[in-house]
């Protein structure tokens, strides 16, 4: 919640040494906890309130409505009485945590699903920028052989066009006023999407249909300037994926744990082949933490990761340790490292398992869990990389 723990969460950040703040999706999670299926685009969730019964004045209101008309009148038509209030109430104390974060030192970077929830206050309120036959997910790939049906429903990207990316560009208007930056989730799909029957029982039988390209970045760009946004570069990449991530300057991502894939020697997600601009990450919320992939590598592919940590000369007692300091040893712009990995936990601290529903999404950090001690090894850790901030 946006209360006391989180204001001590800034403040351990700051004493490691660290500038950036990653988080997943702020909206309404579904039933099973997942922010990517959130019940609304626009509108953050009431759980993550500190004070739910803070009192909001008419005038607050009211200037909340004007100034979030194109989506506050679907949210409460959806979610019902006291929801603008509550909207009211997220900002207030959002505004208030992030000028604390920012006056420390600790900069914001958010996270845009691309698809809506099935059913959503988005889905309903706007059924024309959809199409009724496809669903969303993914073809198989190393998580599963089944392939990812995610069920979200897919944009009619003509009629999107049509109204000339609209809903794009209030959407990432929304976005930068909560955040500083935002990472953009499943961005191979502005190229191409896999588009699965709406009736299938897994995604192996969809097919790839083609996506919008740059137009909603140029529309958004038009009328909101410059989009800081991390291109999710993850999974099935082509050339025409780089390309229109490399034309629209945007940085993209790589992976520790997908980096030693002995079947993929030039996979862009070595270390050797990491390049300025992209983010390096440990892992993400739908990897396993750092000690728990390490745990479970077979011993050629552990042997390969060993062999880059003494290479890189950040060898730890603790491998996980190991693995933050070479993520940070990487030549990419920026460097994230799950919380899980700091604390050393294991992979019952997974937060999702891609292709599964039920049991995700459900770790927290306890509070007192990261003590000076982490904060102090982390802040040593990117005094050594050269990444503290000037």
């Amino acid at each position: 919640r946006l209360g006391d723990e989180a204001y001590a969460f800034v403040d351990w950040l700051a004493d490691a040494g660290q500038s950036w703040w990653q988080m997943l999706p702020l909206g309404p999670p579904d039933e099973y906890g997942s922010p990517y299926k959130a019940h609304s685009a626009f509108a953050a969730w009431r759980g993550l309130l500190a004070d739910p019964s803070a009192p909001v004045s008419a005038a607050e209101v009211d200037a909340f409505r004007a100034r979030e008309a194109y989506w506050v009148g679907d949210w409460e038509a959806y979610a019902g009485p006291g929801a603008v209030e509550d909207q009211v109430r997220f900002d207030r104390e959002w505004g208030a945590l992030r000028s604390y974060a920012s006056a420390r030192g600790v900069r914001l970077i958010g996270d845009i699903p691309i698809y809506v929830a099935p059913e959503s206050a988005d889905h309903l309120a706007h059924p024309e920028l959809f199409v009724d036959h496809v669903v969303a997910g993914a073809p198989p790939d190393r998580f599963t052989d089944l392939g990812q049906l995610w069920g979200n429903p897919i944009y009619a990207w003509p009629a999107l066009q049509r109204r000339r990316y609209r809903w794009w560009t209030e959407r990432f208007r929304r976005v930068f006023e909560l955040v500083d930056v935002a990472r953009i989730d499943h961005f191979r799909a502005f190229v191409a999407y896999w588009a699965v029957p709406a009736d299938a029982d897994d995604a192996r039988g969809g097919t790839w249909a083609r996506g919008p390209g740059r137009a909603p970045f140029d529309a958004a760009r038009r009328e909101l300037g410059d989009l800081p946004l991390i291109a999710e570069d993850l999974g099935v990449i082509t050339a025409p994926v780089n390309r229109l991530r490399d034309a629209l300057g945007l940085p993209g991502m790589v992976v520790l744990q997908f980096g030693y894939d002995p079947d993929d020697p030039t996979s862009p997600h070595r270390v050797a082949r990491h390049v300025e601009d992209r983010v390096v990450y440990t892992g993400t919320h739908d990897h396993d933490t750092v000690r728990g992939w390490y745990e479970s590598l077979p011993d050629g592919e552990r042997a390969e990761v060993d062999a880059d940590v003494d290479r890189y000369d950040v060898r730890e007692d603790d491998p996980w340790w190991s693995l933050i300091r070479l993520a940070y040893a990487s030549p990419a712009r920026l460097a994230m490292v799950q919380v899980q990995d700091v604390l050393g936990l294991g992979s019952d601290a997974r937060m999702n398992m891609p292709g599964t529903e039920g049991g995700q999404w459900t770790w927290r950090l306890e509070p007192g869990a990261l003590t000076a001690e982490h904060a102090a090894r982390l802040r040593a850790a990117t005094e050594a990389a050269g990444r503290l901030p000037g």
